[in-house]
C-alpha cells in the first residue's frame, strides 16, 4: 500500500496509529471529511500522507505561524518539499515559494485563513489546480466552538471557488452542536465525520477549590522539578507573579502572554520547546499546536472559559503516551470573572446564552462526586468506564443531604430580595454584622446567624453546589448577584431533596508518595544513553535554531535507549527514524550509543 509505504520511507514509522489509515483511504477516495482527534493522535500525519500521493498540490490552512513553522521544520527534516508563507517572511520569499508551489516544486503550501482567503492570493491561484484544503484546527470556524475567529469564516467558500477539490477539517475538539457547524460550513453537509475518540487514559485529572494558590501548586509540584509543564492563568499579571514566585522556589518558569512583545514570546516558546525542565506560565494565548511530547503536568489557576477549552488545554500533557498530571483550581471569584467576560463580549444575546451554558457544564464537571473522566468524556457524547486514576476515583466523594442547609441559604437569599452577592449572604448565614448588613438591617431577618455552626469556607463550597447543580444562578447584569432558579424555590418549598458532596476544610494532602514514573521498563544504564542522546538532541537543536522534538521524539530516543541499535540498517527500524533522518542524524547518535 502506497500510504503505508510513505509512513514507513518518509516518517520513519512502521504502522498507524488507531483510525489514521480509515482517513487517509476516505481523502485518498477523493472524500471530504472531518477527523476529531484527540491531541497527539497523529492528525497531521492523516493529511500529509495523502498530499505526498496526490499529483497536485496541497494547502494547509493553520491559524498560528509557530504552528506553521514548526510543521514545516518537521516535514522538511524528513526531506518534503513542504514551505509556509506568512507576515514573518519577506515578501519576495513568500511570492517565490506561491510560485514554486503553481509550479509543482512545492507538495505542500501552509498558510494562515486571512493569508489564504484574500483577493490577491486567490487571484494568483485562480489557474491552480488544488487537490486539497486541508483546514488545521477546524472548530475555529464555528461559532459554536470554543475558539471561534471570524477569518476562519470565510473558509466556507473554497467549497464553490474550488468545487474538485477535497475539503478535509481536522480539530481535536469540537461538540455535536460544533462537529454540524463546521461540516455544513465547509461542505453543506457533504463531510463524513471521524470521531476517533476522546480519552487520553495517561491524563490523571484533579481539581481542587482554589484555597491557598501558592501552597497548593508547590504541593503539586514536588518531585516535578526537571520535567517540563505548563501552569494556565486568567490574566497577563498573574503569568508574571506565578512565574516569579515559581523561580524564588526553585523552578525554572518563564511567562508567556498576548501583552509580552513577539521577539519576547518566540524567545520564551524556543526555551520551552528546548530545554529540558522548563515550566511556562501563561495565558490562553500559549498552546494550540504546541508540539512538545514530554510535558508531564498542565495546571490551572482558575478556570477555563469552558470544558472544551479545559480540555483542548489539558491535551498538551502526554503527548508522548506515558503518564502525565492535570489539576485544575477554581473558586467563585473565577466563576464571577468568566461571566463577567461573557456579559462584557458583544451583543449577540444567543453567544452569551452558549458561552454561559458551557461555563455551567464546566461548574458541574468542577462540582461532580463520580468519575471526572466519565463526567469529562460524557460532555463530548463518549462513555467510558470509571478511570481508576482521577481524585474522584482513588477518594470517592461522600454524598449527604443537604436539604435543610440549601433552605437556610435560599431563605436568605430570598429574604433580601435576590440582590446580594455570595459574600454578603454568607455573612447572615454566619451572624456577622457587617456594615452593610446593619444599614440593610438584614440582621433582623429570620436566617440571620442561622447557618453559624459551619464555616465561612463551608459555606462558599456549599453555595457553589448549589450554583452548579442549577438552583442559584449568578446575575452579572446586577454586579453578581445570587438569584434562585425554578428548582431551587422548589427545594425553598420543601418539594424538592437536595443532596451535596462533602465538603472537608482540611490541609491539602502532599503528593511525596504519588509521583508518576513517566519513563517505564528503562534501567539506569539505558537512562545514561537516553540522558546522553538527549544532550546530543540538544545541541544539534541549538546549532540549527529548531525545536528539539523536530530532530527525533522523546519515544524515538526512548526507543534508541533500549535497543541499542549498532548499524544504520537497526537505526532505521526505530519509530519516527526515516531515511533523511537517517542520512543527517544516524552516525552522530550511533556513535553517542555505541559509547
Amino acid at each position: 500500500m502506497q500510504a503505508l509505504q510513505i509512513l514507513n520511507d518518509v516518517f520513519g514509522y512502521n504502522s498507524f496509529r488507531s483510525g489514521q489509515e480509515e482517513i487517509i483511504n476516505n481523502l485518498l477516495d477523493k472524500k471530504n471529511i472531518l477527523a476529531v482527534m484527540p491531541t497527539g493522535a497523529g492528525k497531521s500525519l492523516c493529511y500529509q500522507i495523502p498530499a505526498l500521493i496526490f499529483s497536485r498540490g496541497t494547502i494547509v490552512v493553520s491559524p498560528l505561524v509557530a504552528l506553521m513553522d514548526d510543521q514545516i521544520l518537521s516535514l522538511k527534516e524528513n526531506g518534503v518539499a513542504a514551505d509556509r508563507i506568512h507576515s514573518h517572511i519577506s515578501e519576495e520569499l513568500n511570492k517565490k515559494t506561491l510560485d514554486n508551489f503553481k509550479k509543482g516544486k512545492i507538495k505542500i503550501l501552509y498558510l494562515s485563513p486571512e493569508n489564504l482567503m484574500s483577493e490577491k492570493t486567490l487571484q494568483e491561484l485562480s489557474d491552480t489546480d488544488i487537490a486539497m484544503f486541508a483546514i488545521d484546527e477546524a472548530h475555529c470556524i464555528s461559532k459554536w466552538g470554543v475558539s471561534f475567529r471570524p477569518q476562519y469564516e470565510e473558509l466556507s467558500q473554497l467549497s464553490k471557488i474550488y468545487p474538485d477539490s477535497i475539503i478535509a477539517g481536522f480539530t481535536a475538539t469540537a461538540d455535536k452542536n460544533t462537529r454540524e457547524d463546521i461540516v455544513k460550513k465547509l461542505s453543506n453537509y457533504n463531510s463524513k465525520i471521524f470521531i476517533q475518540g476522546f480519552d487520553r487514559p495517561n491524563l490523571s485529572l484533579a481539581v481542587e477549590l482554589k484555597d491557598d494558590w501558592k501552597k497548593q501548586i508547590l504541593i503539586f509540584l514536588e518531585n516535578k522539578n526537571g520535567e517540563s509543564g505548563i501552569i494556565y492563568c486568567l490574566s497577563r499579571k498573574q503569568t508574571e507573579d506565578v512565574s516569579l514566585f515559581l523561580n524564588k522556589n526553585n523552578y525554572n518558569a518563564i511567562p508567556y502572554h498576548a501583552g509580552q512583545d513577539s521577539s519576547t514570546r518566540k524567545s520564551n516558546q524556543e526555551i520551552f520547546m528546548n530545554d529540558r525542565g522548563v515550566i511556562i506560565v501563561a495565558t490562553i494565548a500559549f498552546g494550540m499546536g504546541i508540539n512538545k511530547s514530554n510535558v508531564r503536568f498542565v495546571a490551572h489557576l482558575s478556570l477555563p472559559s469552558s470544558i472544551e477549552a479545559y480540555y483542548q488545554e489539558i491535551g498538551r500533557a502526554g503527548r508522548d503516551g506515558n503518564p502525565a498530571e492535570t489539576l485544575l483550581l477554581y473558586g467563585l471569584n473565577d466563576l464571577f470573572q468568566r461571566r463577567r467576560f461573557i456579559e462584557n463580549d458583544g451583543d449577540d444575546i444567543q453567544h452569551k446564552l452558549r458561552e454561559n451554558k458551557r461555563l455551567d457544564s464546566l461548574l458541574a464537571y468542577c462540582e461532580t462526586p463520580i468519575c471526572r473522566k466519565k463526567s469529562l468524556l460524557s460532555y463530548f457524547d463518549e462513555k467510558v468506564e470509571d478511570c481508576n486514576n482521577c481524585d474522584n476515583c482513588l477518594i470517592p466523594p461522600k454524598m449527604l443531604d443537604g436539604t435543610k442547609l440549601a433552605q437556610m441559604a435560599l431563605s436568605a437569599i430570598y429574604r433580601t430580595g435576590q440582590y446580594f452577592g455570595t459574600i454578603h449572604i454568607i455573612n447572615i448565614l454566619l451572624g456577622n454584622k457587617t456594615d452593610k448588613i446593619i444599614e440593610k438591617k438584614h440582621d433582623k431577618i429570620k436566617t440571620f446567624g442561622i447557618g453559624n455552626n459551619y464555616k465561612k469556607d463551608f459555606w462558599q463550597g456549599f453555595i457553589r453546589q448549589l450554583i452548579s447543580s442549577g438552583h442559584i444562578i449568578i446575575n452579572i447584569k446586577k454586579f453578581g448577584c445570587l438569584q434562585i432558579t425554578r428548582s431551587g424555590l422548589e427545594i425553598l418549598k420543601d418539594k424538592k431533596y437536595f443532596n451535596y458532596k462533602e465538603i472537608i476544610v482540611k490541609e491539602p494532602k502532599s503528593a511525596k508518595n504519588n509521583r508518576i514514573k513517566v519513563i517505564a521498563d528503562i534501567d539506569d544504564n539505558d537512562l545514561k544513553i537516553l540522558t546522553a542522546l538527549k544532550e546530543l538532541r540538544l545541541n544539534i537543536a541549538r546549532e540549527k535554531s529548531i525545536p528539539a522534538f523536530v530532530i527525533f521524539t522523546d519515544l524515538s530516543l526512548i526507543e534508541m535507549a533500549k535497543f541499542k541499535p549498532e548499524s544504520l540498517q537497526e537505526m532505521i527500524k526505530i519509530n519516527g527514524v526515516g531515511p533523511s533522518k537517517l542520512k543527517k542524524y544516524g552516525s552522530s547518535f550511533l556513535a553517542v550509543i555505541n559509547k
